[in-house]
């Protein structure tokens, strides 16, 4: 398992190289944004590569994690880099590597935007005058409900926001600020934005 700043990786796995030399070895890189392509050519062409993208959740064992892999890992060594990725949450996996610049930009780095928001709202409760402490804990705590009601109901996210908006209520008056400041905009901006760093990165630490 290569967990290293995606800097570092290729002077990591060129130095690996000769240890992995026509041993049957599967290798899990866990560095945003370097191709299997490119690992492969550091390591020796014919290694097994899964690449993983897993987010910090993982310390807690709720990580959302992306996974592909390269056309020499076999059915059971697609089987251990879910098991190892699985230990710490969810696990999916990705045919397109390409697709590994979206989960990067969205769940990769998603918990940094999440936790923005909630510093947002808890800066937003104390100015109502609650306590640090009860702004900080609701705040926690509501997301924390969001997202497990999301998970285990069988609803859509916006039949979920449909279920909480009552017609004239305080939460309808509190969307229509985000619909009226381009929330979605706001958002693919902000996804896009990752997305398009997560390809510049690929291109450059994939060179040479």
């Amino acid at each position: 398992v290569l967990s290293v700043k995606p800097q570092v990786l290729k002077d990591v796995a060129i130095n690996l190289a000769p240890a992995l030399k026509d041993r049957p070895v599967l290798v899990v890189s866990i560095a945003a944004g370097i191709r299997s392509t490119d690992l492969a050519r550091w390591l020796g062409k014919d290694v097994a590569v899964v690449r993983a993208m897993p987010n910090t959740p993982a310390l807690v064992q709720c990580a959302a994690s992306g996974l592909y892999a390269n056309h020499n890992v076999s059915e059971e060594q697609r089987e251990d880099a879910e098991s190892i990725l699985r230990a710490t949450g969810l696990a999916m996996w990705v045919e397109d590597e390409d697709q590994m610049n979206a989960v990067t930009a969205l769940s990769g780095s998603g918990p940094a935007y999440f936790f923005r928001i909630m510093e947002a709202m808890e800066a937003a409760g104390r100015d109502l005058g609650l306590s640090h402490e009860a702004a900080k804990l609701l705040t926690l705590q509501t997301a924390l409900g969001a997202a497990k009601l999301a998970m285990e109901a069988n609803e859509d996210l916006a039949e979920l926001r449909r279920g909480v908006t009552s017609p004239g209520g305080t939460t309808e008056r509190g969307l229509q600020v985000l619909n009226d400041n381009n929330i979605d905009e706001l958002i693919h901006a902000v996804v896009d934005a990752a997305y398009k760093r997560a390809i510049e990165l690929a291109d450059e630490l994939g060179e040479g």
